[in-house]
């Protein structure tokens, strides 16, 4: 870990200039973007249904092909936030091919956190925004798609049990870290590619952070599913 702590010191700006380029590109929420154009900036997505500048609020109030626009569009942000975090950490000279990655994947996660800090807490939009899944589901996918594979069974599992997002996308965000910290512990560190015991631990502590931040944003959620007041997604009938 004294070698990560002086690594963070010496690479700073790096950090710096990820965090705030994915911060900024974030802060493009889709959502109220999308619902502006659609209600020819009559209505604010905020000021609708569930408040949530997200995709299951513009599915619900707006419709299904903007739901579908927000979907796609805070994904993508997402993974170009973090393949720019990629690239910056990508010039780090180093004579180790699994140090190149390790550092690689630092700039990952440090842009995916920040992006879903701009996606929650939009710059341009006055810092109300969304809750972050589909931002996290896009940085986990991008950094791992052995533990995006694993949290996208569970989502979908406990969705097709409850037919309630929240309660899948909480549940995921719950089993992040533990998913993230076994996948890298068994196939990384233990079986893989040489991959550090301090790696395992950050990359575990990024997870951890931003399955957090997930749950936090789910406050209200939270209430409602204990109260069973949640909201289930069901398809209408025609």
């Amino acid at each position: 870990m004294d070698f990560y702590l002086s690594f963070l010191a010496e690479n700073w700006w790096r950090f710096l200039i990820t965090a705030l380029a994915a911060y900024l590109l974030g802060s493009i929420n889709t959502a109220v973007m999308v619902t502006s154009i659609v209600t020819k900036g009559k209505k604010d997505i905020r000021e609708m249904g569930s408040g949530n500048a997200g995709f299951t609020n513009v599915l619900r109030s707006v419709g299904k092909v903007p739901a579908i626009i927000t979907i796609v569009c805070d994904a993508l942000k997402c993974v170009a936030a973090v393949l720019l975090g990629a690239l910056i950490f990508s010039f780090i000279n180093t004579d180790s091919a699994v140090l190149s990655s390790e550092f690689v994947n630092c700039g990952k996660y440090t842009a995916g956190i920040f992006c879903i800090l701009g996606h929650s807490y939009p710059v341009y939009f006055h810092f109300k925004g969304g809750k972050g899944v589909v931002t996290a589901a896009a940085l986990i996918a991008v950094e791992d798609w052995r533990v995006f594979v694993v949290i996208l069974a569970v989502f979908l599992i406990v969705f097709i049990i409850t037919k309630i997002i929240s309660a899948a996308s909480i549940t995921a965000a719950v089993m992040y870290a533990p998913i993230t910290f076994g996948v890298t512990f068994i196939f990384d560190y233990l079986n893989g590619d040489g991959y550090s015991l301090g790696y395992v631990i950050l990359s575990t502590a990024a997870s951890l952070i931003i399955g957090i931040f997930v749950i936090v944003k789910h406050k209200a959620n939270i209430g409602r599913l204990l109260r069973g007041e949640e909201k289930k997604i069901t398809a209408k009938k025609g």
